[in-house]
């Protein structure tokens, strides 16, 4: 990337969302000692991008940060989080996975509403199948998770992209609420949803989620061959997914709660590879298919003593197909079923107000199934085990956190790798020099590691089954200050995190004398430093400015061998600048939102030389969006232009981009 556009990402990223701030309290009588209900007060308050207080980097996105800002998809939405690195295979149905500060996909717990999503045999989630229509809050946190009444599971993980997904409410003492949303936009795209509440009981209510999509996906991009320059066309990019998703909450008379989810997934869609001078010729496809049923309960047994208890079963089944004479009877078909049986219990207790301690503990078993040659039918015992402290005193907050791992394998052909057991431990603190100041400093040490997947365990040729897990050590250091003013500037906060990580036993594919083997062999060095900012201003009457931006300069490099061209080189698919910027304009008659996600020059491979080079890029794109309101029922229209300027870019060599799109969204509510 240009000089230039350097400049740009880093002066740009600026200023962040605002927030106004709202709490309630229950106030008895002071004379007959009854609580008094009051007519009920709707409050609408914009969620803070970042948790200030938080010992830990906290980054946040609302409902209608999404809907105001135009973001079309859950890639798009976890790009705006400073250090989260999201590969995109490109278009609608490419695949999309999330790293945190460079530690790997397979570093990064996904959770949906609470319980943590699996993928034993690659050790990455597809973000892309999880719809934006239904999400309340999407958060994402760095390090050492704050809530200790949490899976063992989330103590392990270096990063937790969270998803929460909306509980139903209901206004005007309604005992049901609908939502039918229609989206349409640029090459075939159409995705019809729909939203069902319904109060069972006076303490029992669920939902019903549903959407389908699909889209041609064949859009246009500009193929450069030296001096050559064609307009061609993406092909084999058709997809459509459909998933259904109801889900039960019941509220005890002990005011415990319990929530069960069934969720079912599916997806077609053609896979159009990368391209490579005049080749667009493509054959592959893949299905895939995703079950689960978890179910969450909660119970406050006293002021001293709480409880969480979690259960899953997960289903995944892919099928993967490609045509080609280098095929003995021109067909290429592997079919893949994963089963994960989990369940979790964690129990909470506060001896005294200024401690509170938690043990968390996890057992999983995964399952894998495949019609490949030499598949082992392997089956993983997994136990985790997460001791956990937290002291607040005063304006100083310590926790600490100790997570055991015992692994245990089993297959039916050949040996099992040796059984594994490690210790992690991790530590914060947070301090707030002066009490009249909403100014903090924190500190986070963490220990985490991830285990071999059954790919690089098992697969074809190019497992091996004496990997050591891949460890990692993180150290972050930051600065958070935030403040409400009472001029015309309504709010301002910002956090600067400075970060540190040490990776070794890399688990990477390196060459041998005959082919490929996966082996320990990397070692990485990861320095950068993440930085958000938000503010939010009034402009006259009924008018409010809300900005928020994001900023990560990171530095990754490869110390793996000193002998190696790549030595010390920036890792593959790593810019050093990133960041974005966004603004919406709230006015009575029109809510306009804009926002700008830039990126500087990567590389596709580990040497950093001007073959491997990719060009950095920013992508603008504004919304504009309007709320109507009838007797019973509300209206929802909104316009997006995405990547305004036609920017043609890869995020992944070889595989383009789309240019300019556009999407339309009609929502109602009844």
């Amino acid at each position: 990337m240009a000089r230039r556009t350097k400049v740009r990402i880093v002066c740009a990223i600026g200023f962040l969302c605002a927030v106004s701030l709202s709490a309630q309290e229950v106030v008895r009588d002071t004379i007959t000692g009854k609580v008094h209900q009051i007519e009920k007060v709707t409050v609408t308050a914009r969620r803070l991008p970042n948790k200030v207080t938080s010992s830990v980097p906290i980054q946040t996105l609302s409902q209608q940060d999404i809907s105001q800002l135009g973001i079309q998809n859950m890639a798009d939405a976890v790009r705006r989080f400073a250090g989260a690195n999201v590969k995109d295979y490109g278009g609608i149905g490419g695949l999309k996975t999330v790293s945190v500060r460079n530690m790997g996909a397979a570093h990064t717990a996904v959770s949906y509403d609470g319980v943590v999503v699996s993928n034993c045999q690659a050790g990455q989630i597809d973000i892309g199948r999880f719809s934006l229509d239904n999400v309340s809050v999407l958060s994402l946190n760095i390090g050492q998770p704050e809530d200790l009444l949490q899976s063992a599971r989330m103590y392990a993980s270096a990063g937790v992209l969270s998803i929460e997904t909306e509980k139903p409410h209901f206004e005007n003492e309604r005992n049901s609420a609908f939502r039918v949303q229609m989206r349409g936009g640029s090459f075939g795209y159409v995705s019809p949803s729909i939203r069902w509440w319904q109060k069972a009981v006076s303490r029992t209510s669920f939902s019903l989620n549903g959407n389908y999509m699909r889209a041609d996906g064949n859009y246009p991009f500009t193929l450069v061959n030296g001096k050559y320059v064609t307009e061609e066309k993406r092909n084999n990019s058709a997809i459509y997914t459909y998933q259904i998703e109801p889900t039960l909450f019941h509220t005890f008379k002990d005011s415990s709660n319990l929530e069960l989810k069934a969720y079912y997934f599916y997806s077609k869609r053609g896979l159009p590879g990368s391209v490579t001078l005049y080749n667009p010729i493509s054959d592959e496809t893949l299905w895939d298919e995703n079950v689960f049923i978890q179910t969450r309960y909660k119970k406050d047994f006293s002021q001293k003593w709480s409880l969480q208890a979690q259960a899953k079963y997960n289903h995944g089944w892919n099928k993967y197909e490609d045509k080609g004479n280098e095929y003995a009877d021109g067909l290429y078909r592997a079919v893949h079923r994963q089963d994960e049986y989990y369940l979790s219990v964690t129990a909470l207790y506060r001896p005294w107000n200024v401690l509170s301690l938690s043990l968390a503990q996890d057992g999983i078993i995964n399952k894998l199934r495949s019609n490949l040659p030499d598949c082992p039918f392997p089956i993983r015992y997994t136990s985790l085990t997460a001791f956990n402290a937290r002291y607040r005193q005063g304006r100083i907050t310590a926790t600490g956190s100790l997570v055991y791992t015992n692994v245990t394998e089993h297959v039916k052909i050949g040996d099992a790798p040796a059984d594994f057991q490690r210790l992690a431990p991790s530590f914060t603190v947070s301090l707030q020099p002066w009490q009249e100041q909403l100014l903090f400093l924190r500190l986070m040490y963490k220990s985490t590691f991830r285990m071999p997947t059954f790919n690089d365990l098992y697969y074809y040729r190019l497992g091996n089954r004496s990997l050591r897990p891949e460890k990692a050590n993180e150290y972050n250091m930051g600065i958070t200050w935030s403040r409400s003013f009472s001029s015309f500037l309504n709010y301002l906060s910002v956090t600067v995190d400075g970060y540190y990580n040490d990776v070794t036993d890399k688990i990477v594919a390196f060459p041998t004398t005959y082919a490929w083997k996966m082996a320990n062999y990397g070692k990485v060095h990861v320095t950068g430093m993440d930085a958000t900012l938000a503010a939010a201003a009034s402009l006259g009457k009924n008018m409010v400015l809300v900005v928020s931006g994001g900023y990560t300069w990171q530095k990754a490099i490869d110390l793996t061998d000193a002998t190696s061209k790549s030595y010390k080189d920036q890792l593959p698919y790593t810019p050093k600048h990133s960041g974005n910027v966004s603004a919406v304009l709230e006015m009575p008659w029109v809510n306009v939102g804009y926002s700008i996600v830039g990126v500087s020059e990567r590389y596709s491979m580990s040497q950093n030389i001007p073959e491997n080079r990719i060009d950095g890029y920013m992508e603008h794109t504004v919304s504009l969006s309007r709320n109507f309101s009838f007797r019973h029922c509300k209206l929802r229209l909104q316009a997006e232009i995405i990547n305004l300027t036609d920017t043609q870019y890869d995020v992944i060599k070889y595989y383009p981009m789309p240019g300019r799109s556009w999407r339309l969204t009609g929502t109602i509510e009844f």
